[in-house]
């Protein structure tokens, strides 16, 4: 995905509310061993942008004054009620350093799950985003979650996720490995089930009156 930019020379409070009264948004880029270089980008283009997924979890390539390069879109600030963006920050990408960074989770195969369509289970999506490290190559645009097979009462962990080659969770996320999913009976389908028990073992030890 290309991002446009221009490079800004001012910068302050002051300079960046002009900049944003005239439809830009102030911004930075950092890392790879340069220096940090100041950019503004046309508001709108960019508000647009971050309303699609992989604006927030691929590898972008940022023209700036007629160069590219490869960054990660890494914080984003938001006006508090407005529909406007305040500022936001790349982070250049280094091809043979490994990244760290979060990856959406896509969730498979839910309205399949024999506990959905026969028990009436409800399955949860705890997380929709997990932290992986691998190189810039190797980044996925999303992980699918299958959850083909999870049963009433389970839960799915980070550590059950299938992972393409070159790809890992981060060692915090392996360590804690957090419930990403879990699949439960609602309290109400259970009292359900538990009323029409005990009215069958009511009719079941009743004996016809003499």
């Amino acid at each position: 995905m290309k991002v446009i930019a221009f490079e800004r020379n001012l910068h302050g409070t002051g300079a960046s509310r002009r900049l944003r009264n005239s439809g830009k948004t102030p911004g930075i880029v950092y890392g790879a061993s340069s220096e940090p270089q100041l950019i503004e980008i046309d508001h709108n283009a960019l508000w647009h942008a971050l309303k699609k997924e992989v604006f927030h979890s691929s590898i972008l390539d940022l023209e700036v004054a007629g160069k590219s390069q490869q960054v990660l879109l890494r914080d984003v600030q938001y006006h508090p009620f407005r529909q406007l963006v305040l500022h936001v920050d790349f982070q250049r990408v280094d091809p043979n350093t490994k990244l760290h960074t979060k990856v959406p989770l896509h969730f498979m195969n839910q309205e399949t799950n024999p506990a959905v369509k026969l028990s009436g289970a409800v399955i949860s999506h705890v997380v929709n985003e997990i932290e992986v490290e691998c190189l810039p190559a190797a980044l996925p645009e999303f992980l699918e979650v299958d959850l083909a097979k999870i049963e009433a009462g389970q839960t799915m962990h980070a550590n059950d996720i299938v992972l393409p080659a070159g790809v890992s969770l981060t060692a915090h996320i392996v360590s804690e490995n957090p419930v990403i999913a879990s699949a439960t009976i609602p309290a109400g389908a259970v009292a359900d089930e538990a009323t029409d028990a005990s009215s069958a073992a009511g009719e079941g030890a009743a004996t016809p009156a003499a």
